[in-house]
């Protein structure tokens, strides 16, 4: 005892202050549904449209790689089909989609100029509320917390379901952001009755409603929240944690007004294999330790202090435990154990030395990179597995910083860059190897063209034209019936002539009169056939010239695209070639840029996680400093005892 205070009740003040600061985090941050926000950027969402929904092919070709989550692809065909105006159809849902892809990049100003001139031209309404309640979130997330407001007093009621139950949790948040914890209670309190019971967004609204009602001095109202938010049965990974996480809010709660049995009720609950199990389990000592029943307490604490150390309930159930048998006693006991933690601190110290230098040589990046695939998800992509690194397990509290999920999201999407800027200098070199063929080829194929076009001379083909376009008018114009006579008819007319020859030079001889007769009705009968058949022969010659016409303006047609192509190709040849080249310097000049900010980015990164692996450094060497004072305490007990003549501490 030094200055008449007892060492193990400075303790037990000390832990329950920690323990209120895990409450104050607990409840610092609301709790989001990841709803997928961005899937809804348009009221067919959870009502897919028919399929004439879409007018313009190139817009349902943008949507089919937002459906995939390729958002990348998404933005850079909707931008092209935008520049060559293609989607007249769906342009301001074009827009729209733009907007909330370049959000899910993090372009937030971008998104933002974008949401604000849909709403100046004076958008369809459903468009309109959409683009104020993006244009909303995205000064949330800048820190604009008033113009926030403002743009979602705007929003007349045209959002779709799933948009206006966002709508008031980000009301509720901006309430919470200015301290107005009664508004952000009144904004959640008919979502929170509205939803049905076991829904997520009712269950998030029920625990951020709980935790504004709390900090708005309702404390009852609030953990009555909480607990039915911790009781709720569920099947969902997501919901159970939440449900953890409230009965953890509840137990420190109830531990901070010295409610111990109301703070054991409430930890019970929570699972011991769950995320928040360790801060249950330190709990449900200090539930006990409150209580006097400290030898109840040792059981959570102890089983706790068997766990991963790079936890920092572990290392504080590490001093919980002698703390425990110093109360009982027990100092012989009690001193060991205190030793026994200075040298996990210890070791543990130097497992953040190795995790530091690891994550300096980038292996944390790289590790991330590998297990969590998934270049194009955009700004919503978040990680989901650790990477094989020693001691891995000091990297939880790492990701799970804000700050380090962005800065490692830019530097993801930055690699995405440097790899598509390289996918598109291997492209350009492919495109200059095929220009360089088309090149050989022209050369190659030109003589030859060229050759043949001498060996034809289509004014003679004209002439030829010219002449049977004169004798066709002649005909039609003598109406010569004899002119479309086919081979048996201008056969019998030579017969015809013969025959009359003939019967010119008999004379008047009776047979010969007969046989003239004869051969009058022949000739009559083939001139009154082949008068019968002119017009439709006629229409057929003229149908015939047509073709002619029509074959002779495609000659004339080719002859000069010939010439055309023979002019202008290597000028077309060398425009490709020229724009290639730009393309390439443009790439060229944008590489190491991107390199220089990858780097930049990636030194971000890591020195974002190595400061938070040295605080938990500092925490260590707090840690490493109150077991010792707890052994130089025990210490003082014996050396007193001594002095007293009484027993010295076991």
């Amino acid at each position: 005892m030094r200055n008449g205070v007892h060492p193990g009740k400075r303790g037990l003040r000390r832990t329950l202050r920690i323990a209120a600061c895990v409450l104050a985090l607990a409840c610092a941050a609301p709790a989001h549904a990841q709803f997928g926000w961005i899937k809804s950027l348009w009221p067919s969402t959870n009502r897919p449209e028919p399929p004439t929904g879409v007018q313009d092919p190139h817009y349902g070709d943008s949507l089919f790689y937002f459906y995939q989550g390729r958002y990348f692809s998404a933005v850079t065909n909707l931008m092209v089909s935008q520049h060559f105006d293609r989607m007249r159809n769906h342009a301001d849902e074009a827009e729209v989609l733009r907007g909330g892809l370049f959000l899910s990049y993090g372009l937030h100003r971008e998104a933002g100029e974008i949401f604000a001139k849909l709403i100046e031209k004076g958008a369809p309404p459903p468009v309109r509320d959409r683009a104020w309640f993006y244009l909303a979130k995205i000064r949330y997330q800048r820190g604009l917390h008033a113009q926030a407001e403002e743009a979602l007093a705007r929003i007349e009621g045209n959002l779709p379901a799933d948009l206006q139950e966002d709508r008031v949790l980000l009301q509720a948040q901006l309430a919470m952001a200015r301290g107005d914890y009664a508004g952000a209670v009144r904004a959640l309190d008919a979502l929170a009755k509205t939803g049905k019971p076991g829904s997520d967004v009712a269950l998030y609204a029920r625990y951020n409603l709980g935790v504004a009602m709390i900090k708005a001095g309702e404390a009852a109202k609030g953990a009555a929240l909480l607990d039915e938010v911790g009781r709720v049965p569920t099947g969902s990974e997501e919901l159970r944690s939440l449900r953890d996480k409230a009965n953890v809010a509840l137990g420190f709660s109830a531990l901070q007004e010295d409610r111990a049995e109301d703070a054991r009720r409430s930890l019970e609950r929570v699972r011991l294999s769950g995320m928040h199990a360790n801060k249950a389990l330190l709990g449900f000592g200090w539930a006990a330790a409150s209580g006097k029943n400290l030898n109840a307490a040792l059981v959570p604490w102890t089983e706790l202090a068997q766990r991963d150390p790079s936890d920092a309930a572990v290392l504080e159930a590490k001093l919980a435990v002698p703390y425990a048998y110093a109360e009982l006693s027990a100092y012989g006991k009690a001193l060991g154990l205190y030793q026994d933690a200075i040298g996990a601190f210890e070791q543990e110290n130097a497992r953040l030395d190795e995790s530091i230098a690891a994550i300096r040589a980038g292996k944390l990046l790289a590790g991330l990179i590998e297990r969590n695939p998934g270049e194009e998800m955009g700004w919503f992509w978040n990680i989901a597995e650790l990477p094989e690194l020693p001691h891995s397990g000091h990297l939880a509290p790492v990701l799970a910083q804000h700050e380090f999920q962005e800065a490692f999201k830019n530097y993801r999407d930055l690699l995405f860059l440097a790899r598509n800027l390289k996918q598109w200098e291997d492209s350009l070199d492919v495109l200059r190897a095929m220009l360089a063929n088309r090149r050989q080829a022209f050369a190659e194929r030109l003589p030859a063209v060229r050759e043949r076009e001498r060996s034809i001379d289509l004014g003679i083909y004209d002439g030829k034209r010219n002449a049977l376009a004169a004798e066709l008018a002649r005909v039609e114009r003598e109406a010569d019936v004899a002119a479309f006579a086919d081979a048996r008819e201008r056969e019998l007319q030579a017969r015809i002539d013969s025959v009359r020859a003939i019967v010119e030079r008999g004379g008047s001889d009776p047979e010969i009169a007969a046989a003239r007769e004869r051969l009058r009705r022949v000739a009559g009968a083939l001139a009154w056939q082949q008068t019968q058949n002119f017009a439709d022969r006629l229409w057929q010659a003229k149908k015939g010239m047509a073709d002619l016409e029509r074959n002779l303006s495609e000659a004339h047609a080719r002859e000069a695209a010939l010439a055309k192509a023979q002019r202008d190709e290597p000028a077309k040849l060398d425009a490709f070639a020229a724009r290639i080249e730009a393309l390439a310097a443009r790439v060229k000049a944008l590489q190491p840029r991107v390199a220089e900010l990858a780097a930049a980015q990636q030194n971000q990164v890591q020195e974002l996680a190595v400061a938070e692996l040295a605080k938990q450094k500092e925490r260590l060497a707090a840690y490493v400093s109150q077991a010792r004072f707890a052994v130089a305490q025990i210490y003082d007990r014996a050396n007193l005892a001594q002095g007293d003549g009484s027993a010295a501490p076991k």
